[in-house]
């Protein structure tokens, strides 16, 4: 558990990706759902077009969903005794642009609450912003921004700065929802919580996300293309 001046942290609820059920305020939790609407509606639409026109895509869409579930759900133990996890969503990201993986990570993140436990629904809105939203977009941005190195070294800043974005935005939420302290004195403390397990989670996810965009692109290099993930007939990257 975690503890903070007057209160104990709930284990479940410390875990930096999935806000548990019920932990947040009902006033904050009506606030990132409001915050994680747009961005649900707009990556839905997205994803729709997508497919719509490159027909082939629907299985690296499912994949991209898998892959996020897949990882998103693994629980490993923290120092603290809570645990941490992958995030699962840059690779979705580098492949179809963040806004689909709104829509993408909101049905992983509702599956587990429903099915596993992990996270909750009214808290939805705020694992949303953190592991749908932020994370994926802050991935990507890195992915751009390194447009000059080499695919797989953008792939593996991106995919691990993605995980790390969600931890450091989950931390944030929770400060804001309980700032005893002061809200800086709060968010330091979330976020020491799990920095000796989540940063080298990033790096494992990074590698991870290095070996599956290597295999897509040997195992279905005309969607990948028609992506615009690589050119054709090279390995580089979309401009």
């Amino acid at each position: 558990m975690a503890v903070l001046p007057g209160r104990v942290i709930p284990e479940r609820a410390s875990t930096p990706v999935h806000i548990a059920e019920g932990f947040l305020p009902p006033v904050h939790a009506a606030a990132w759902t409001v915050a994680a609407a747009p961005f649900v509606i707009h990556g839905t639409r997205s994803a729709t077009r997508i497919v719509k026109d490159n027909p082939s895509a629907r299985l690296l869409l499912g994949a991209a969903g898998a892959f996020t579930f897949v990882m998103s759900a693994i629980k490993l133990p923290s120092v603290t005794g809570s645990s941490s996890h992958p995030t699962g969503t840059g690779v979705g990201a580098i492949i179809f642009r963040p806004p689909v993986m709104a829509m993408l990570g909101t049905i992983v993140l509702l599956f587990q609450a429903l099915l596993l436990a992990h996270g909750g629904l009214t808290t939805l809105g705020a694992n949303v912003v953190s592991m749908a939203v932020v994370g994926p977009w802050v991935g990507y941005g890195l992915f751009r921004l390194l447009a000059a190195a080499p695919l797989m070294v953008r792939v593996f800043a991106g995919v691990a700065m993605a995980d790390l974005a969600t931890y450091v935005t989950t931390a944030t939420q929770l400060a804001l929802a309980y700032p005893e302290g002061g809200f800086i004195e709060a968010w330091s403390r979330f976020l020491g919580i799990f920095a000796v397990t989540q940063i080298p989670l990033a790096i494992v996810e990074g590698l991870v996300g290095v070996l599956l965009i290597n295999a897509l692109i040997a195992w279905a290099r005309p969607e990948m293309e028609d992506l615009d993930v690589v050119r054709t007939g090279t390995e580089a990257t979309r401009a």
